[in-house]
């Protein structure tokens, strides 16, 4: 059976994958800031969470995936200070927080519908948890790991042995290891302190609070992920991604409060994506002029075009940013569709060779999903003295992992085909149950999934139906 060796930044090699429970895999996501939408370079990492998530079912694995959805508020300092990026959306566009909240997740979802980004079974907005971020917090404080000051409460870090576990800085090195200057918080008893709950906010007109023992106030930025993963994951966790910039200090920060709560080791593999970058930097918001998919769609790119470029390197590798290298991946990605359109459907499948193409796309991806490899594959696929049946049959084997639209051909137009009708109407009844339920974030994760395959649905008097989105 085919294995995954994956580069664990934990412990700072490549590893055989192995989850805690035998073809189960528990995998966490951090999911979108809505308060802006997504550029390309925060997609990259979405697309490579996708690519490893579908490589684990493609290998047999049962995957559950959880996603939060940032919606409480977001400072943009990594030192708990600065703007808050929900509030600051909300006065750009005279809107409240929460419509700002709904329009720009809707808007990252449309984003992933386009990529191929398969959502994860389960999408949770901060704003559902706040009892359990208020319990989290008070069972710290109860441990001796967090302390009230100045109305806030903190996570005290000098009651870790090793703080920097995961991202291997030190304290000395922390000025440099933040993205914005690091403002004095006198609050602090050390300096790599950091807030579990606000009270005392510096935003006169902070529109969501809630009540808490220690006041009116809302959750820090990290106690969120910790919290939403171990509600539906449960104590242990085999793989937690993000981009490389969530290292520090906010992965490092979610390790030291999920630790300190359950008493044992949390997760056991970090993945983590680099960079997109271009000429002037890495790609920002705060930067302005960020490019995003449907600015590329107005550009006349066809979203897959940016998947297929950021597969052609691999994700540990900062990504160069350039519309001359993006042209030639749309160019290769068009020839491709028109190659693979112009396959014949006969013959007789070749399976011993197909294991052997299917042997050598394993490899590929096992090590260290080395997507780039992956696709010279399918190239010699297309080049091989296969006949054209077993073509398409690798073709479309790949692309479940890959998900580049390889047999959609060039035209806009879908059938609707048997598999996608009983997944649909399977999903619409699990959708509708949630309802009855009153779990209302999975019945949006379902809405949003079936979104992400094409398709539309309508809640009618007569029941939920649904339509290929056009």
């Amino acid at each position: 059976m085919a294995v995954l060796d994956l580069y664990n930044t934990l412990t700072k090699r490549i590893e055989e994958f192995k989850p805690n429970e035998d073809r189960k895999v528990r995998m966490y996501t951090c999911g979108p800031t809505v308060y802006h939408f997504a550029h390309i370079g925060n997609l990259r990492s979405y697309i490579m969470e996708d690519v490893l998530e579908k490589y684990l079912i493609y290998l047999g694995y049962d995957v559950t995936r959880v996603m939060n959805i940032t919606d409480v508020g977001h400072l943009t300092s990594d030192a708990d200070t600065g703007e808050d990026k929900m509030l600051k959306g909300a006065k750009r566009e005279h809107k409240t927080v929460m419509e700002i909240a709904e329009f720009y997740k809707k808007a990252f979802f449309d984003d992933c519908a386009r990529l191929n980004i398969k959502i994860p079974g389960i999408v949770e907005p901060a704003t559902n948890c706040i009892p359990g971020f208020i319990h989290m917090i008070e069972a710290l404080l109860d441990k001796g790991y967090a302390y009230e000051a100045g109305g806030n409460v903190y996570f005290d870090t000098s009651k870790l042995k090793n703080y920097y576990v995961l991202s291997s800085q030190n304290e000395e090195e922390l000025q440099v290891g933040v993205r914005d200057d690091v403002e004095e918080d006198i609050n602090k008893k050390n300096k790599t302190d950091f807030v579990l709950w606000f009270t005392k906010s510096k935003f006169d007109e902070q529109e969501l609070k809630w009540e808490s023992p220690w006041g009116a106030g809302y959750p820090g930025w990290h106690i969120e992920c910790s919290c939403i993963s171990i509600k539906h994951l449960g104590e242990y966790l085999d793989i937690h991604c993000g981009g490389v910039d969530n290292i520090f200090p906010h992965h490092t920060n979610e390790i030291a409060q999920s630790e300190a709560y359950l008493g044992h080791k949390w997760c056991n593999y970090w993945f983590h994506v680099q960079h997109l970058n271009n000429q002037s930097g890495k790609m920002s918001k705060s930067k302005g002029g960020f490019l995003t998919i449907p600015l590329l769609e107005e550009k006349g790119y066809n979203p897959l075009v940016y998947r297929m470029f950021c597969l052609q390197s691999h994700y540990r590798k900062p990504l160069l940013f350039s519309f001359d290298v993006l042209d030639n991946v749309k160019t290769a990605y068009e020839k491709l569709l028109n190659k693979i359109e112009s396959l014949g459907s006969g013959g007789t499948l070749m399976e011993q060779e197909i294991e052997e193409y299917k042997e050598q796309f394993n490899s590929a991806m096992g090590s260290d999903l080395n997507t780039s490899q992956a696709l010279t594959v399918l190239y010699d696929v297309l080049k091989s003295g296969l006949n054209d049946a077993s073509k398409r049959y690798l073709i479309e084997d790949f692309d479940k992992v890959l998900s580049l639209g390889l047999l959609e051909g060039n035209t806009s137009s879908k059938e609707i085909s048997k598999e996608l009708a009983v997944l649909a109407e399977k999903l619409i009844e699990e959708r509708n149950q949630a309802r009855k339920n009153k779990d209302f974030a999975r019945a949006d994760a379902i809405r949003e999934e079936l979104a992400a395959k094409g398709i539309e649905i309508k809640d009618t008097r007569e029941g939920t139906v649904w339509s290929l989105a056009r």
